[in-house]
């Protein structure tokens, strides 16, 4: 009889276990609890597949051939829409050339401190990956734009487009929003305009402040992970003054409690900002532009900014050590992809990862997640005609960086990868993937009608 009695008392395990999943997907409780298990189970991922264990080694092979270099020099055509920086974003101002190829000093002094009035800090807080549209928001909001975050991440990071979920939920697995969809959202969805380059400095930066423009700049950032080893992710900054007295910027930072007017000094700030090759965004009044043109002098020419990165990678080079080397050797190929100079940024690339492979793990983890927010190799490796470069970097980003594989750019170069070498069902299957990362992502639905294929 007690035997019996026990086994009907387990018959509410099973009871219990599809109670709590039903009660899970109530609307109010998924929206709550939703990214903590997400996060639960990213760790589990990472426990058994450690992501600093992964290490992506090029293999330098080439599948260069007629046939090849007709079909990668008509691909590009259809590429420069993904670009961080081939050609300026689509409904950037495209200025005129600067007439120096060095930065133009003024002769004005600038002041030793600048606060700007009417920050309105805006967090990225109860947001999953919403980095990018808190500071834009804030960038926006600073000129009298009335939007919020979510407005601007309806469109840089609209998801899935299930209409079961709402768009929040729909955004959750898509981890990164990539500079040129910040500056394109300013220039087709608002009155406003916005541009990015590489190559800034500190200088540059404390001149627009002084003149009244705030200035995001994408960076790294350390912080230790749950097992307390230092770990690097990316992360964009919105800048709205400085302090020579205290040493460092003013700064709006959207994920750190308190992160309102807080000091970043200027050695912290240099560090952060080379792992994305001093990459800077400004967003201004459309009847400002030329003001700002003539502020950034010979930043306002954006292949003169690539330029200039270069050099300041190959200084770096020279002068940075041990894991600080990864950055300086993955600037150059950046700098050199944003160039058009591919072969050029393969090579650099190629460094970058030895350097990788060889990182001082004692002193933090490997940047595991550098191929979410730079996707230059993907450029370089492709128009090099070394596809399987391409598929093998994918693989190690997709497969070994991430919980799961939602990077909608790893997906797109994949596919257009398995394309070049003959296997097109793989192709439509990571386009496709793609678009249920970021629906109706213009390049993932091109690749799809360059093939006859409807989205």
């Amino acid at each position: 009889m007690q035997r019996f009695k026990n086994i009907n008392k387990l018959w509410f395990i099973p009871v219990a276990i599809l109670l709590a999943i039903g009660v899970y997907f109530l609307p109010p409780v998924h929206d709550r609890f939703a990214t903590r298990v997400d996060l639960l189970r990213t760790r589990i991922v990472y426990f058994f597949n450690p992501p600093n264990d992964a290490v992506f080694q090029p293999s330098g092979e080439t599948a260069l051939t007629i046939e090849t270099v007709i079909a990668t020099t008509r691909a590009e055509y259809s590429l420069t829409l993904t670009s961080q920086a081939i050609t300026p974003p689509l409904g950037t101002p495209t200025p005129k050339a600067g007439p120096t190829l060095t930065p133009t000093v003024t002769s004005t002094p600038l002041p030793d401190s600048v606060i700007l009035p009417g920050v309105i800090y805006v967090d990225q807080h109860n947001r999953w990956n919403y980095c990018g549209p808190a500071n834009l928001t804030m960038a926006l909001n600073f000129w009298g734009w009335k939007g919020t975050r979510d407005d601007v991440a309806k469109v840089v990071k609209p998801g899935s487009g299930d209409p079961k979920k709402n768009f929040i939920e729909q955004g959750l697995p898509d981890k990164n929003v990539m500079p040129y969809e910040l500056v394109d959202f300013v220039n087709i969805n608002t009155e406003y305009r916005a541009l990015s380059r590489y190559g800034g400095d500190m200088e540059l930066i404390k001149r627009l402040i002084a003149a009244g423009y705030p200035v995001v700049v994408e960076k790294g950032y350390y912080e230790r992970d749950y097992n307390g080893k230092i770990d690097w992710l990316g992360h964009y900054l919105f800048t709205t003054g400085y302090d020579d007295a205290r040493g460092g910027f003013i700064v709006q930072d959207a994920y750190l409690k308190p992160g309102k007017d807080l000091l970043s000094t200027y050695d912290d700030y240099l560090d952060g900002w080379r792992s994305f090759n001093y990459l800077f965004m400004v967003v201004y009044p459309a009847g400002r532009e030329a003001e700002v043109m003539k502020i950034l002098g010979p930043w306002a020419d954006d292949k003169w900014a690539s330029q200039h990165a270069l050099e300041l990678a190959q200084n770096d080079i020279q002068s940075l050590t041990g894991n600080d080397l990864f950055f300086a050797w993955f600037n150059k190929g950046t700098s050199h992809v944003a160039l058009q100079q591919y072969v050029d940024a393969a090579n650099a690339y190629d460094q970058a990862f030895t350097v990788y492979a060889g990182w001082n793990v004692k002193v933090g983890n490997r940047p595991f997640r550098m191929m979410w927010y730079q996707t230059g190799p993907y450029f370089s490796y492709y128009y090099s005609a070394r596809y399987q470069d391409v598929i093998n970097l994918a693989n190690t980003t997709l497969n070994d960086t991430i919980s799961t594989p939602t990077l909608e750019e790893s997906l797109l170069w994949r596919g257009r990868a398995y394309y070049m070498i003959g296997n097109t069902k793989a192709a439509v299957d990571d386009y496709r993937a793609a678009l249920k990362v970021h629906v109706n992502w213009f390049p993932a639905v091109q690749a799809l009608q360059e093939l006859g294929l409807q989205p």
